[in-house]
């Protein structure tokens, strides 16, 4: 199905609070459409949409779907019984998935970034982003977190380039026109749809079939899931790694603040020096695969240099939260067991005296298909404290819960507890932090408001 970008069409989204949503809700809104939209409750995001001329509906009932309405746009998330869904179905109001309207918006632009992989999509965008824009691109940008930069999740650009991020829960980036398509990794996610780690590998496969002959795929040289991938696909092809690849570190040490020194080389020649503002060895990656495409793009080094030593991240992602009595509190978004790793490793390499995290699990199905994963991943921490299991779209079934992943893990000697809500969190935070503490809240989830509530504690 296509949609014809005509002025004055109005366009319901449901779920507009969410962060892609919300950006193709302002894109329209930047270009004289007519915007509705719904979600479960009032947010900042819905604030910020309502300011800006949407007509906003917290809650999803079908007396929000009007006979005016031109198009319907849903997330994946959205259940097929949903009242707003069933009613634009009885007003035979055309209907069109979140990725199919990104891949409809796409179509407009000659030059489609899609970033892909199972972690590092938000921060490797934002990278992206950022050297585009130093460079006076004019990029259209999507992007799944808020960037300083842009003032949002969202930039409207007057140019052909359009960067964005490319998820692959239900293969929504199968809906995609990618020029460039990277894939930063293949792990185990979502396993909810794909059941086995071979259908997420087989998603990636159709996605990089996607990119035209002329394109490039971009991609990480050391995951041998990826290398399955190379081998299906028909168009120019350009790696990268810490040790093999056409874009390699080396050289690579890091600051106090665990950011890493290295020298970027392209096929065994050195290109430039780098002194990255954010801490993680995966972040040497994340930087290697936008200066990839940077470079396909023909950007200068100067450019590429000063937009990633200027980068400081994406909110939600090691996002320094500030400090109270020589504590420092950090937030970020991981929620997948390689992702909490990446994260404690940039931690260990931060100044603290003890490591003290918080991690809500963000869905069931996650949690038990990753059970044995989670258990593991916090092996570099002081102590560990689980909040209930934050459900977004599914219903608790009973199978499994926080306070059997806090036994299992504490089974592996780890000081770990769990605490159902966030005032008795916080409270006990209060008695047990300690001058140079790291404190981290660690999820997807709305775990990053217990750092708030501790910092606003008195």
């Amino acid at each position: 199905m296509s949609f014809d970008f005509v002025e004055n069409k109005k366009v319901h989204f449901i779920g507009i609070g969410g962060i892609s949503m919300s950006g193709l809700a302002e894109i329209l809104l930047e270009n004289n459409f007519k915007v509705s939209g719904s979600d479960i409750k009032a947010s900042p995001i819905t604030d910020k949409l309502k300011s800006m001329g949407a007509q906003i509906y917290i809650g999803q009932i079908a007396e929000n779907i009007t006979q005016d309405i031109d198009l319907v746009v849903y997330t994946a998330a959205i259940s097929e019984d949903n009242e707003e869904l069933l009613k634009a179905k009885n007003l035979n109001i055309p209907l069109m998935s979140r990725a199919e309207f990104l891949g409809n918006i796409m179509k407009g632009h000659k030059y489609n970034v899609a970033v892909s992989g199972t972690h590092g999509k938000t921060t490797t965008t934002s990278m992206l982003s950022s050297i585009t824009l130093k460079a006076n691109l004019d990029p259209t940008i999507l992007v799944g977190g808020n960037l300083d930069i842009i003032n949002g999740n969202v930039r409207i650009g007057n140019s052909p380039y359009f960067i964005t991020e490319a998820c692959e829960y239900k293969e929504s980036f199968l809906k995609f026109f990618p020029f460039i398509g990277i894939i930063l990794n293949i792990d185990a996610e979502h396993l909810d749809y794909y059941k086995n780690i071979d259908n997420v590998q087989n998603a990636f496969v159709k996605f990089a079939k996607l990119i035209p002959q002329n394109g490039y795929l971009v991609c990480y040289n050391e995951d041998n899931r990826i290398n399955k991938v190379i081998s299906s696909v028909n168009c120019n092809i350009i790696t990268y790694g810490i040790n093999s690849g056409n874009i390699t570190a080396h050289d690579i040490h890091f600051d106090k603040n665990g950011c890493a020194y290295f020298k970027v080389y392209k096929d065994n020649k050195a290109i430039l020096s780098l002194h990255l503002a954010i801490p993680g060895r995966h972040n040497i990656l994340n930087a290697l695969a936008s200066i990839a495409v940077s470079l396909i793009l023909n950007i200068s080094t100067e450019n590429i240099k000063d937009a990633l030593e200027d980068f400081k991240g994406t909110h939600r992602r090691f996002e320094i939260k500030s400090k109270k009595n020589g504590i420092t509190v950090i937030d970020d978004y991981a929620h997948h067991p390689t992702e909490i790793k990446a994260t404690l490793s940039a931690a260990q390499n931060y100044p603290h005296k003890r490591i003290i995290c918080v991690f809500q699990p963000h869905t069931f199905s996650r949690t038990i298909n990753l059970y044995r994963e989670f258990t593991s991943a916090f092996d570099n921490v002081d102590e560990l404290i689980l909040a209930d299991i934050y459900p977004a779209r599914e219903k608790d079934t009973g199978k499994v819960s926080s306070a059997m992943l806090a036994n299992d893990i504490s089974k592996r000697g780890i000081k770990c507890s769990y605490i159902k809500d966030f005032n008795s969190i916080v409270n006990y935070l209060k008695n047990n932090l300690k001058e140079g503490d790291l404190f981290l809240t660690i999820g997807a989830g709305d775990v990053f408001k217990i750092g708030e509530m501790y910092l606003q504690s008195k």
